[in-house]
């Protein structure tokens, strides 16, 4: 039986190990409002595994907070065990659910680059444990509404926290893999090297990152563009990024995407990217040319089948554009007044004309003189 300080208000939704549901909470003095995640005795271990993670990150505001010291335990209505973790409730539901009720399921720019930052920050808590999420995706992350006071008035905004720590593992952990189980979390947001070879390294959150990023901008989960296999992990190629995102964002997207899992940066690193810096939209040569090769987002060759011929291309374009501009132009004063071009053509022609017409007027006078005086 459930617990008398646990009062059942509804179903919220069911998962891979269990079934989530919204309880009141009642204890001496306080009542609040919390999501339960309920699990049989055959998926205890993956529950107990989850309680045990989440209970390092107590306090920590990116990661979802459990409640309790302990796990709940009781006997459903068929006189089963079951085993309750008690968590906070997110009212705002998951980021997908969130983006459903969004114009074409997509989210403003201002709004993802505010969600990618908080993402980021749980990331860098998460790996800075020791541990991989492992399955990074909307559904597993929570949105919980809050009002801010803002330019003199109080403002809707959201707090985002990553749950769902079940299939997390220990940095480097490789025992799990098998060539019929070649990936941890959810295929689609899967990285190569996690598919292709089983590694499990921060690598694989941040590429899961990237997928969820072009989420939010195209409203269309990763691979939608053609039939997803796991064949596409294996030959190393990514999901399609639009050429109509914004550069910032594109640039980002190609930073996770990066098929060297060791230049795949660092959640920490990737806080301080011009797409979270307050830079709008705009990405310089100078702000590329500064940074070291570790800390040089992906080119555009790194996700395209061919990118020996693309970077040339792009290279020789490079090449060709600092040629013209270090072109000298002719300095202003070798150039000439319009009226000094045309007029020192024009001035002995003039004078020319004004001689002859004086010669010819004073042969006519003394013509005239000697014809009269004859």
């Amino acid at each position: 039986m459930v617990p008398a300080e646990l009062e059942l208000i509804k179903y919220l939704g069911k998962g891979s190990f269990g079934s989530v549901s919204l309880f009141k909470y009642s204890k001496p003095h306080s009542t609040l409002y919390t999501a339960v995640k309920i699990s049989n005795y055959k998926n205890a271990e993956s529950l107990v595994k989850e309680f045990q993670i989440l209970s390092q990150f107590k306090g920590c505001p990116r990661i979802v907070q459990c409640y309790e010291n302990r796990l709940i335990e009781s006997l459903n209505v068929e006189g089963n065990i079951e085993y309750m973790m008690l968590m906070e409730y997110a009212s705002g539901g998951s980021l997908r659910t969130f983006m459903n009720r969004s114009k074409d399921k997509k989210l403003p720019d201002p709004l993802i680059k505010e969600f990618t930052r908080m993402i980021l920050e749980g990331l860098a808590t998460i790996h800075g444990h020791g541990y991989v999420h492992c399955d990074l995706k909307p559904e597993n992350i929570l949105v919980f509404p809050k009002c801010v006071y803002k330019k003199g008035a109080w403002r809707s905004s959201y707090e985002l926290k990553i749950s769902d720590l079940g299939l997390s593992k220990k940095d480097g952990d490789m025992k799990w893999w098998h060539p019929c189980r070649p990936y941890a979390g959810t295929a689609i947001y899967m990285s190569p090297e996690s598919v292709s070879r089983g590694e499990t390294g921060r690598g694989l959150d941040l590429w899961s990152l990237g997928c969820v990023v072009l989420e939010m901008y195209t409203g269309k989960k990763p691979w939608w563009h053609r039939n997803y296999d796991l064949e596409d992990l294996k030959k190393w190629y990514a999901p399609l990024i639009p050429s109509d995102l914004p550069c910032d964002a594109k640039h980002f997207i190609m930073s996770c995407f990066t098929l060297n899992n060791e230049e795949r940066r660092d959640a920490l690193t990737l806080l301080k990217h011009s797409f979270l810096s307050g830079e709008v939209n705009k990405i310089t040569k100078s702000h590329v040319k500064n940074e070291s090769p570790k800390e040089v987002a992906l080119t555009l060759g790194t996700v395209v089948k061919r990118p020996s011929k693309v970077t040339s291309i792009f290279q020789k374009a490079g090449e060709l554009i600092k040629i013209i501009k270090r072109q000298p132009r002719t300095p202003r004063s070798n150039l000439l007044p319009v009226h000094q071009l045309c007029c020192p053509l024009a001035e002995p022609s003039l004078k020319s004309w004004f001689f002859i017409y004086v010669f010819l007027c004073v042969v006519f006078i003394i013509l005239m003189l000697v014809c009269f005086f004859g």
